[in-house]
């Protein structure tokens, strides 16, 4: 059992740990959580050796084996990733390298009789049967399947890992971590550089290790997936109880009411000592009992309270122009990169209000797509992106190109507008940004931090279409809400490319999952997506075990392409054209209740309810017209689809 005990540390005069004490016991999955800055990764780092304590000490057993992936790994390794990921089997790779010089040896001698000859052959023998206890044979099965549990192709596994991105060179290095199968994995952030895929097994192959498990993760659904204990590191101590994160969120927010109001009493306690203390001090008679009141108010174990910033931050997306009914059209768009065939023959389509994520594998073609629409690289086939189009994009490059001389502060004021000028400060702190940082020049910053930013000013600048690659991962949970809850409230097309499952729920109307190069559509969030793909999953199986050998007439596979495709295409017009109805009906019968307001005899007294209604009423009949013109402009679209597949 590892055991952490009364661990004190301090950085720059500010107390990190105070006194901080638990165990660990075989198969714990627990959940390291707190606010950034709390010292969850500093927890982590002191576990596994890399960080020297104040006081305290961390207790871990003779022949325990710990295992620690740090948020960021890079690698100048010449090796291949197959060669690479083979280092993790450090004792079984040991004996090998004794039997080869062994076999070597052998077949130099020939002094078969000699004793130092049957000494070779009885060594020999022993290494093998180690190898065999250590599961030496198992070896490739294990790594193969790890790799392919993380994403990897086959063709990537000779390909050398300083060619691969960080992101990558993390996942070998969580492939070697796994495949030790130490008695203590500690993982800070792991899914940060995975797919919905690679975290799906990842989760797996965490509830079945037989060993404990450490992880700090601001990805709430994988957390509560995994973690049976969670312990909040916070001013110094800790929370810890034995559920998952949205467990211990509910307890710990009854903790927080009861410790609230013990603090009341406590401070009651105090005030009523020091008035008496006052009152008494001076006079000779009650002098010993006032200094005996004082050294009470010493021993008192006062009661702290965690600081809370339950202030909300509202978004309010500037006004745009509004756009095209068709935002993006792509028809037969493929692209490679060299040799390599990363989209193929794809057809994609964006409307007007659509709110889409993109998903699938990494290396699939998400982000390619993103850039296509962007205009950052070329493509073959058609796309085009609709009239009056405003495009605000987050990615990596994004986050790089801001003028490094600028501060936060800066970049923030510059952007926002109107009322949101006197929420600079606000915005910031919801990104991570307090005290002096706001100040900092933006060259400085982290690569994370600089990510955080961009999306605060992303936020701030007036686009009618969001393109996110990625968004949440250097987010905490309330940085994580702040950016969800405004773009719930965007009025404009959207794009997400995301591996967070509670991120995408409920924000996004469409899932579109790239895989084998191709697109598939799914009329629904990343919840009806992922129960999708478990049926289909079943239902391949299903189907390949029950194969018979029948002769049947049946369609080319180009016809059920197309098929598909009208299928898709003739839906999405048919919905258009409901939703359309249903906006004349609701405009029309406004229309009306306006009308009987304006025939009321006494109206013209009120001269500003009367200006709103007319005002109101013009608007509506724009409207109506606008929409009774798209409402033509479908069903043209529709009859003239249909003739076509006549």
């Amino acid at each position: 059992m590892l055991a952490v005990q009364k661990v004190f540390l301090s950085f720059g005069g500010r107390d990190i740990f105070k006194n901080i004490s638990f165990n660990v016991r075989p198969k714990e999955r627990v959940g390291l959580i707190g606010k950034n800055g709390a010292g969850k990764s500093t927890m982590l780092k002191a576990i596994s050796g890399r960080l020297q304590l104040d006081q305290g000490a961390i207790s871990i057993p003779k022949k325990y084996k710990i295992g620690y992936l740090a948020q960021e790994v890079n690698t100048d390794s010449e090796l291949t990733v197959w060669n690479e990921t083979q280092k993790a089997f450090d004792e079984i790779n040991d004996l090998q390298r004794k039997i080869n010089e062994i076999n070597k040896k052998l077949t130099e001698r020939t002094d078969y009789t000699s004793d130092a000859y049957m000494q070779l052959i009885e060594d020999l023998n022993i290494y093998n049967d180690q190898i065999n206890l250590l599961g030496g044979s198992k070896i490739e099965s294990e790594i193969e399947k790890t790799l392919d549990g993380l994403g990897f192709e086959q063709n990537d596994f000779h390909k050398r890992l300083n060619e691969f991105s960080g992101g990558w060179q993390m996942r070998v290095e969580l492939a070697k971590i796994l495949l030790r199968k130490p008695d203590c994995l500690l993982l800070d952030e792991p899914t940060n550089h995975l797919d919905i895929e690679s975290i799906l097994w990842m989760e797996e192959f965490l509830i079945n290790y037989e060993g404990a498990v450490i992880l700090v993760s601001h990805d709430r659904r994988f957390l509560d997936n995994v973690t049976n204990r969670t312990i909040e590191i916070s001013l110094g101590g800790i929370y810890d109880l034995n559920v998952n994160y949205s467990k211990f969120v509910i307890q710990r927010e009854e903790q927080k009411k009861i410790q609230a109001a013990a603090k009341v009493n406590q401070d009651k306690q105090i005030k009523e000592i020091e008035d008496f203390v006052t009152r008494f001090r001076a006079k000779a008679r009650q002098a010993s009992r006032a200094q005996s009141k004082l050294k009470q108010i010493d021993k008192i174990d006062r009661i702290e309270l965690d600081e809370e910033d339950n202030s909300q931050i509202h978004f309010r997306f500037p006004s745009t122009p509004r756009s095209a009914r068709v935002v993006v059209n792509c028809e037969n768009l493929t692209k490679r990169y060299g040799e390599k065939l990363v989209l193929d023959n794809i057809d994609f389509v964006l409307e007007r209000g659509e709110r889409v994520a993109f998903v699938g594998r990494n290396g699939e073609g998400k982000s390619t797509l993103t850039k296509i629409i962007q205009g950052l690289t070329d493509y073959e086939g058609y796309m085009k992106v609709g009239s009056n189009v405003i495009t605000g994009c987050f990615g990596q490059h994004e986050a790089q190109v801001m003028d490094e001389n600028l501060t936060p502060f800066e970049l923030i004021d510059r952007a926002a507008q109107g009322e949101m000028r006197n929420q600079i400060r606000s915005i910031l702190g919801a990104f991570l940004f307090s005290g002096d940082d706001v100040y900092k020049k933006i060259g400085i910053l982290s690569g994370g931090e600089r990510s955080r930013l961009a999306i605060a000013k992303l936020l701030l600048e007036p686009y009618n279409l969001l393109i996110l690659d990625e968004p949440t991962n250097h987010l905490d949970m309330v940085s994580k809400d702040v950016l969800k809850n405004a773009l719930l409230n965007y009025t404009g097309s959207l794009i997400v490319v995301s591996h967070d499952r509670e991120f995408l729920e409920g924000l996004t109307t469409k899932t579109y999952e790239f895989r084998s190069k191709k697109i598939n559509e799914y009329l629904g969030d990343i919840n009806y997506f992922l129960e999708q793909r478990k049926i289909q999953s079943i239902q391949d199986i299903e189907v390949k075990d029950s194969i018979v050998e029948v002769k049947v007439e049946t369609q080319s596979k180009k016809h059920l392409k197309s098929n598909k495709e009208y299928q898709r295409d003739l839906r999405r017009l048919n919905n258009q054209i409901f939703k359309i109805d249903e906006e004349i009906e609701r405009n029309k019968s406004r229309q009306k209740e306006v009308e009987l307001e304006l025939s009321q005899p006494d109206l013209h007294k009120d001269i500003d309810k009367l200006k709103s209604l007319n005002s109101e009423y013009n608007s509506l009949k724009d409207n109506l017209e606008e929409l009774e013109l798209s409402w033509l402009e479908f069903n043209e679209e529709l009859e003239q689809f249909e003739r076509n597949e006549a």
